[in-house]
């Protein structure tokens, strides 16, 4: 069990989302970064959708009331277990009086801590993630705040070790922004050449305004040229909406189901979590694939992760059989 001592707005207990709900206009809500919160799952030997708390800003400080086993990956934050540096992508043991502090974030926009079995609130609709909107789900269904407590759903082992793990790096080697591989969407060619070629060749600057909903971004303007208005139509996390302004948003975790907005294209699932790392002033670049290279990269990278996992499952194992 741990207690949170303080902690800035906005902190919430998610999973990998509430799927399943769309023609009831329910959006999916979940992880930002779904691979940072399953990473941090791994670390602890939990199921990939056990629920996570998902920090989007520090500092946090948190007291650990009873021993417990808990992991922390994501943003680099320079947290400390009484006073002692851990890891960015680690798990191990917290005995009872000790106190974790996550300092200011350096690198990626969100911190995920995990304990054992995943955190312990309701499941509602198939998920455990926080609904801002409808307040519902997660922690009472509101942000975290100090004197609350989180439990997870297992005993910890009682001579746990300790883990880290090296994900995926946010940005290529010697590129200064981050890549995101995109699929062409149904109005990408109601846009005029000028600006397609803008999108690709420029880059956009994430700006302060993004959220859970969306990823308000500033660059080259678009330009639609095909006339008239569309009706509303479904969408998804990973469309890339143009308003009027002609400066795109990326829909995430928190998305509306509907939308009128022409769509210029759509980030591929395997790069959601580089926006939900993305911080205000960094900048993406977008290569557009096809279906084929799409397919390519799902399996690819879900080979990749498969073999990540049982390389942790094994360590646990190991130490399981030392300790």
């Amino acid at each position: 069990m741990i207690e949170v001592l303080s902690i800035p707005p906005l902190a919430t207990v998610q999973d990998l989302g509430r799927a399943g709900h769309w023609a009831q206009g329910l959006g999916r809500a979940g992880a930002m970064d779904p691979l940072g919160h399953q990473i941090t799952n791994w670390l602890l030997g939990n199921d990939d959708n056990a629920a996570t708390l998902e920090i989007p800003l520090t500092p946090a400080r948190f007291k650990i009331v009873e021993d417990t086993e808990f992991a922390l990956t994501g943003a680099a934050c320079g947290a400390k277990l009484d006073g002692v540096p851990l890891p960015r992508n680690w798990s191990g043991q917290g005995r009872a009086g000790q106190v974790l502090d996550l300092g200011a974030m350096t690198d990626g926009a969100r911190v995920y801590l995990a304990l054992p079995g995943g955190i312990d609130v309701p499941e509602v609709l198939g998920s455990r993630s926080t609904q801002f909107r409808e307040s519902f789900g997660g922690y009472e269904g509101r942000v975290l705040k100090p004197g609350d407590r989180l439990v997870g759903c297992r005993t910890a082992p009682k001579a746990a070790g300790s883990l880290s793990f090296a994900p995926p790096p946010l940005r290529q080697t010697g590129d200064d922004a981050i890549r995101l591989r995109v699929l062409p969407s149904v109005e990408t060619r109601q846009f005029s050449e000028a600006s397609l070629a803008a999108f690709f060749r420029e880059p956009y600057r994430v700006t302060p305004q993004s959220n859970r909903q969306g990823c308000r971004l500033e660059g080259p303007v678009l330009e639609r040229v095909a006339q008239g208005e569309l009706r509303s139509h479904g969408i998804a996390p990973g469309i890339i909406q143009v308003p009027g302004g002609g400066q795109p948003i990326i829909q995430l975790a928190d998305a509306a189901t509907m939308g009128g907005y022409p769509k210029i294209a759509c980030v591929i699932e395997e790069d959601l979590w580089r926006i939900g790392q993305a911080r205000p002033g960094d900048r993406f670049r977008f290569d557009m694939i096809d279906l084929s290279q799409a397919r390519d990269i799902e399996r690819d990278t879900a080979a990749h992760l498969t073999t990540a996992k049982r390389s942790l499952q094994k360590a646990r194992a190991l130490q399981e059989g030392w300790n």
